[in-house]
């Protein structure tokens, strides 16, 4: 997973580092350029609650580009195909889609409590 110099990074610890996102700011929200689980923990909520966490700060909508396998996972937090796209996402989308299988996603703010810091343990 690779993250922009100014991006948002979150992390899950257990004995060390299992999982970790990146969010960059896009326009007025963000943009969820990476998940990552490893493997051992994958398919233990671990990805979902980090994910929660981290979109409870969010100040906006959030948006992502998965491939189509991945959309029920999304769905199931909360996400649903993106009806509009800040211009830059657009623009990287139609490039992307031009070797890859990719759909947009987007999610509104989050409604949970948020609470300070940009780490958390799940």
């Amino acid at each position: 997973m690779r993250a922009a110099g100014d991006a948002q990074l979150w992390v899950a610890r257990a004995a060390g580092i299992v999982a970790g996102l990146s969010l960059s700011a896009v326009d007025d929200g963000l943009w969820l350029t990476g998940l990552f689980v490893a493997p051992p923990q994958r398919g233990q909520g671990v990805a979902g609650r980090l994910l929660e966490a981290a979109l409870a700060q969010a100040g906006g909508p959030v948006w992502l580009f998965c491939h189509p396998d991945l959309v029920p996972f999304y769905q199931r937090q909360g996400f649903s195909a993106a009806q509009h796209l800040p211009q830059a996402l657009a623009g990287r989308l139609q490039r992307y889609q031009r070797s890859k299988r990719l759909v947009a996603l987007q999610r509104g703010q989050s409604s949970l409590a948020s609470s300070p810091g940009n780490s958390t343990s799940v």
